[in-house]
């Protein structure tokens, strides 16, 4: 007993310490003086242009999680690999534990099992990665309980950060949403799709989505085997939702899949680098981010495409470096307001090297058309993600197409507002689909109030 209250006194302060540190991290600093000598270089990374994010190096949420009683999946021999893994199939299970789901640190009255199982890189190759699967205690009769397969944007640079670490510990960013689905009496999936060694925006998405879901029905005691299935994400869970809704006719056609909602995603990567890789004025200076996390995600597919000693300066180079071991928050406060385009070695770009191009075309949305219904919003104004160029033309070509689409861009500005304010629609409608009623009929609402070339539009 002693130890069960020392392990739930530790997560509440886990709970309490992120938020701080987020706080912390996140408070404006003065302006810079440009008359002023630059300040000294803060440990790991700086000193930095005046017109560029000041934050020196920040701690790192992966080093408060190893400290807790609960261990990190690098230090976990439950994520190991099996020996053989090569022999096993797409979805099999290779191991299973029951663990306790907590919101905040607060135990939740749910039943909860993970399930590691086989699944593949972008190139093919074996991997193992894990999902949590939470069953309500509300009794379901007349059918199969229905699932919800959500994908958290975990984007990440570490398996700490992964949901099947974050449930136990109380840190999953979107754990207030799930609730409502399981208020329900709906089952809750929720895989690692970025890996254990979290990639980023590629097809490798959705194959590890689409194979938590065949482990999920191949555990005979969660009896979910004929369980109807909703695909639910936003940002980068947006980005695994759809890679699985493509790839399920051609890579995991035994997986019946009644629909997926989602949004906020970058749909074409090569015009979203073409917009985060440069300067952009005001809050969509932001964007910057995104690109340091996807040269540091690509790099783990494709290390000899995305290599920071060949692309990058020095400092660029320290940047990468301190980017490794981060999840999303303190990833965020690092990169906003930093242009990797300041960053690049003279004769080096991005938008310049033909294997990155290729590599950021290759792992676009688009390629293959959803063969289930859909439901996909994003903001008219998205500070991360301008739907104009980057969403849109893959939305309208995949529409004309011929995929059962509905695609809206909300009443609503800005990347974090709709993450909220988008949901609300998107539980409803996968609600409705789950319990069999009708997705509703196909429509294209692309509305864009702002005029072209505005930021972020």
């Amino acid at each position: 007993m002693k130890v069960q209250l020392q392990r739930g006194k530790s997560l509440r302060l886990l709970a309490v310490a992120t938020a701080i540190t987020v706080c912390l991290a996140g408070a404006p600093s003065a302006a810079a003086d440009p008359s002023a000598p630059p300040a000294p270089p803060s440990p790991g990374i700086g000193p930095f242009p005046p017109d560029q994010n000041q934050l020196p190096s920040l701690p790192r949420e992966p080093e408060i999680y190893d400290k807790l009683p609960i261990p990190v999946p690098d230090k976990d021999p439950w994520y190991r690999d099996p020996v053989d893994i090569a022999s096993y199939r797409p979805g099999q299970i290779v191991r299973t534990r029951e663990v306790q789901t907590r919101v905040l640190g607060i135990p939740f009255p749910v039943y909860t099992k993970q399930l590691l199982y086989r699944s593949e890189d972008v190139h093919g190759r074996p991997i193992v990665t894990a999902t949590s699967v939470i069953v309500p205690g509300i009794p379901w009769h007349g059918s199969p309980r229905p699932v919800v397969s959500y994908q958290e944007a975990i984007d990440s640079t570490d398996s700490s950060c992964n949901p099947s670490y974050t449930l136990q510990t109380g840190t999953m960013k979107e754990a207030a949403l799930a609730v409502y689905w399981l208020a329900q009496g709906f089952a809750i999936n929720v895989p690692d799709f970025d890996g254990k060694f979290n990639t980023f925006n590629t097809y490798a998405e959705g194959k590890m989505v689409l194979d938590g879901l065949r482990a999920m029905k191949n555990d005979k005691t969660l009896g979910l085997k004929d369980s109807g299935i909703a695909l639910y994400g936003y940002s980068g869970g947006g980005s695994g939702s759809m890679r699985a809704a493509e790839l399920r006719k051609t890579y995991a056609p035994d997986v019946k899949i009644l629909g997926a909602a989602f949004g906020g995603a970058p749909a074409n990567l090569v015009k979203q680098a073409e917009y985060a890789t440069v300067k952009q004025p005001g809050v969509t200076g932001t964007s910057s981010f995104t690109m340091w996390l996807g040269f540091v995600g690509l790099s783990r597919e494709y290390p000899d495409v995305f290599d920071a000693k060949k692309m990058l300066t020095p400092a660029g180079q320290r940047i990468i470096a301190d980017i490794q071991k981060r999840c999303v928050y303190t990833h965020a406060l690092t990169g906003i307001w930093r242009p990797i385009s300041e960053y690049y070695q003279p004769g080096k770009s991005l938008a310049e090297t033909p294997a990155v191009q290729k590599v950021l075309r290759d792992n676009s949305l688009g390629h293959h058309v959803p063969d289930i219904p859909l439901l996909w919003f994003h903001a008219p104004w998205d500070e991360l993600i301008p739907p104009r160029e980057v969403v849109i033309p893959t939305a309208k070509a995949l529409y004309e197409k011929g995929a059962d689409m509905r695609f809206f861009t909300f009443p609503a500005p800005e990347h974090l507002t709709v993450s909220a304010a988008g949901w609300m629609p998107a539980m409803i409608w996968i609600s409705a689909v789950l319990r069999g009623m009708s997705p509703g009929p196909r429509f294209f609402l692309p509305w864009q109030p702002l005029p072209e070339g505005f930021p972020g539009s």
